[in-house]
């Protein structure tokens, strides 16, 4: 299946993936080594795999691998980081290239973030569970596998959520993320 989305808003066609919480996402499942990444993004199309910077001295050493759909100056379409003691923890969908990714329903990548924020009430209250917001304050499913982002695209905040689960040396996925994901509001028209 694929998500459409309106010609104006930034976001391209995507695929669909399923996220099931502590197991992974799409192709891509926690626990997985770099060459095991690389091998399951092989169907989506190119990877490249570089070392993070070591941000803290309790983390192993970490690879971000990079899946890009097109040719090399597309950006990514998903990011995913392996940390040499736990394998992959963390998979970021990018707001405009990535797959649509959804969860009780509700899309997660892509959306304005205060769409997603009604949707994400609305939905609480219509089936009596819960959602929970972000330290930044982006509304997200109360799920602590998933952490929501914000990814400028033109002058709208969109979702880029990161499925994760803690890494090594870490107490809750917010301590696990990645230092590259802190960038925020980067613009990627």
């Amino acid at each position: 299946m694929t998500f459409k989305t309106e010609a104006d808003s930034g976001v391209a066609d995507r695929d669909e993936w399923s996220y099931a919480p502590a197991v992974g996402v799409g192709p891509l499942r926690f626990g997985m080594t770099v060459d095991e990444v690389v091998e399951a993004a092989q169907v989506l199309g190119q990877t490249q795999v570089s070392d993070c910077a070591r941000d803290h001295a309790i983390f192993s050493p970490t690879w971000k691998i990079e899946i890009r759909r097109g040719a090399a100056p597309c950006p990514p379409a998903v990011t995913a980081y392996v940390s040499q003691a736990v394998g992959l923890f963390c998979i970021a969908a990018d707001a405009v290239h990535g797959p649509q990714v959804g969860h009780d329903g509700i899309s997660l990548v892509g959306r304005d973030l205060s769409e997603l924020e009604s949707d994400a009430i609305a939905h609480a209250e219509a089936v009596d569970a819960h959602f929970r917001y972000t330290p930044e304050g982006y509304a997200e499913p109360d799920d602590p596998g998933v952490v929501m982002r914000g990814q400028l695209v033109g002058q709208v905040l969109r979702s880029r959520p990161l499925f994760m689960v803690t890494r090594d040396g870490a107490n809750t996925e917010w301590d696990s993320m990645p230092f590259e994901e802190y960038r925020h509001g980067q613009s990627t028209t």
